[in-house]
């Protein structure tokens, strides 16, 4: 009577033992190599998350920049018919209140004046010189007059003020 050979599973040939070495390694390093491209794309989602929202920020904070620039004009024309109106125009109190309303809703939509007074540095990022003129009481290069005021949204220039600066002796 013969008998058959036993299987062991404890007993590897050394080759064996070398694949099967060789194959978790390679399990590992390819384990390793999707934790790592998993982390990056993770990353990089993250990224556009961020980028995204940034962006829809900046879009909610200028949305209304082209409606406000078109309200400038008024702000302008109003303040106007308020210097030239006398003190005793009945329609001056009701002028000034509808002016005051526009500046706070204007103001509570981020937008801010830019408006120099006689003296004050001039700013080439916020304001524009029209002329230069000899000012006496003005140190040389600041602000000698204020034609038109500016304006900022959101600390960004929606339209610079218009000024006279002294000149430079």
């Amino acid at each position: 009577m013969t008998t058959e050979p036993q299987f062991d599973p404890n007993a590897q040939t050394a080759p064996e033992a070398d694949t099967q070495a060789d194959v978790i390694e390679a399990l590992k390093a390819e384990i390793e190599q999707l934790r790592a491209q998993f982390l990056l794309e993770r990353a990089d989602l993250d990224n556009q998350r961020k980028r995204l929202a940034r962006d829809i920020e900046v879009a909610r904070k200028f949305a209304n920049e082209r409606l406000l620039a078109d309200l400038l004009p008024l702000f302008d024309s109003m303040e106007a018919g308020l210097a030239a109106a006398a003190e005793s125009d009945p329609l001056r109190e009701g002028l000034e209140l509808t002016l005051k309303q526009l500046h706070r809703i204007a103001e509570n939509n981020g937008l801010t004046e830019v408006a120099p007074l006689a003296g004050d540095t001039f700013d080439p990022e916020k304001h524009q010189a029209m002329s230069l003129v000899e000012a006496p009481n003005v140190p040389p290069g600041a602000v000698a007059q204020l034609f038109q005021k500016g304006y900022l949204l959101n600390e960004r220039l929606l339209r610079p003020a218009l000024v006279v600066v002294a000149k430079h002796d």
